[in-house]
Parts: structure tokens; C-alpha cells; sequence
């Protein structure tokens, strides 16, 4: 996969997941205190991840043809790590 198209991929799913967060602190006008006290928490937490990854993602424009190939690594690990910890969000706010 060429840098472009990685890097655009990363994008998206960084859209995407921020969209979820999003509508995950939408829907906790609804919950009570405590559950939105808990579920505030994890989100934030999420976001703090989510931050990480971005700014990884943003060393790709500027990275080297040697760099490029330690930051992706690095960005999928994040990646694995965060896909997990927002689906596990995601399956006990259900």
C-alpha cells in the first residue's frame, strides 16, 4: 500500500472513530448521573488514545521513506490497542 492511500486510510478510521465518540457523549444526556460519570470517563479516556493516534498519524505527511515504515508500524499497534478498548466501550454501553 502506497504512503498516500495508508495515510488516508488512517484518516478515515480516525474520522470514523471520533464520530463514535462523538455520538457515544451525545447519548449520555439521557443516562443517570452515576452510568454518565462512568461512561464520561472511559470516553475521555478513549479521546486521550485517540489523540495519541492522531498525532502519530500526522508524523506520516512529514516521515522519510525509513521513518515511514516505524511510524506505520507504531500507528497499527495503537491502532490494535484503541480498536479493542472502543469496541469494549461500545459492548458494555449496550
Amino acid at each position: 500500500m502506497s504512503s498516500d492511500a495508508y495515510r488516508q486510510k488512517v484518516e478515515a478510521k480516525l474520522d470514523e472513530y471520533q464520530a463514535k465518540l462523538d455520538g457515544a457523549r451525545a447519548k449520555l444526556k439521557g443516562a443517570t448521573a452515576d452510568a454518565r460519570l462512568d461512561a464520561e470517563k472511559q470516553i475521555d479516556d478513549l479521546q486521550s488514545k485517540l489523540g495519541v493516534a492522531k498525532a502519530k498519524a500526522a508524523q506520516l505527511a512529514d516521515a522519510g521513506e525509513d521513518a515511514w515504515s516505524n511510524i506505520t508500524k507504531d500507528l497499527d499497534d495503537k491502532f490494535s490497542g484503541f480498536t479493542s478498548a472502543v469496541k469494549g466501550f461500545f459492548s458494555s454501553s449496550d
